[in-house]
């Protein structure tokens, strides 16, 4: 038996990028580059992912549901919530739980990340991905204790691949 020496591999695994219509996502006026939440019957089981092209005439926008793929993202630091309002922030470091927010608060702020496992209805957010480096010196923690910030963080997703 021959084993073959010259072939290529992936470290990434399969590439997931689908087509989903606009009106099926969480935030129906997607922009390239966001974070985006397909419409789920349970809250918090959504299937997330990085938005990579929208095209506006045919209300379909294509999502990179890919396991793994790391893609910066601004994520607001905020862990909790009462009576709609956020109530507490900290800091995010490596290894953190990112969440999609759709809660009305983060939608006014033009954000969909964030550290809050629930939004400011108190219902559960699906987990989007994990905080990572972007490369071997990235300067962590990122954002403050008891203020408010919405940081760039490079995010590792989770995709379709829970």
């Amino acid at each position: 038996m021959t084993v073959n020496t010259n072939y290529e591999v992936s470290s990434e695994g399969a590439v997931r990028h689908w087509e989903i219509p606009q009106a099926r996502l969480e935030n129906t006026a997607p922009t390239v580059t966001q974070a985006a939440a397909v419409i789920s019957l349970l809250p918090g089981t959504q299937l997330t992912g990085t938005v990579l092209t929208v095209d506006a005439a045919d209300d379909i926008a294509v999502i990179d549901f890919t396991t793994s793929m790391v893609y910066a993202h601004d994520v607001r630091n905020v862990r909790t919530y009462a009576q709609a309002a956020e109530a507490s922030w900290g800091v995010i470091n490596i290894g953190d739980p990112i969440y999609y927010d759709g809660g009305a608060t983060m939608v006014a702020l033009g954000l969909f990340l964030s550290t809050s496992p629930l939004d400011a209805a108190g219902v559960a957010n699906p987990l989007f991905g994990f905080a990572v480096p972007a490369y071997w010196d990235d300067v962590y923690p990122k954002g403050a204790i008891g203020a408010a910030t919405a940081t760039d963080v490079p995010v590792m997703q989770i995709g379709a691949g829970r």
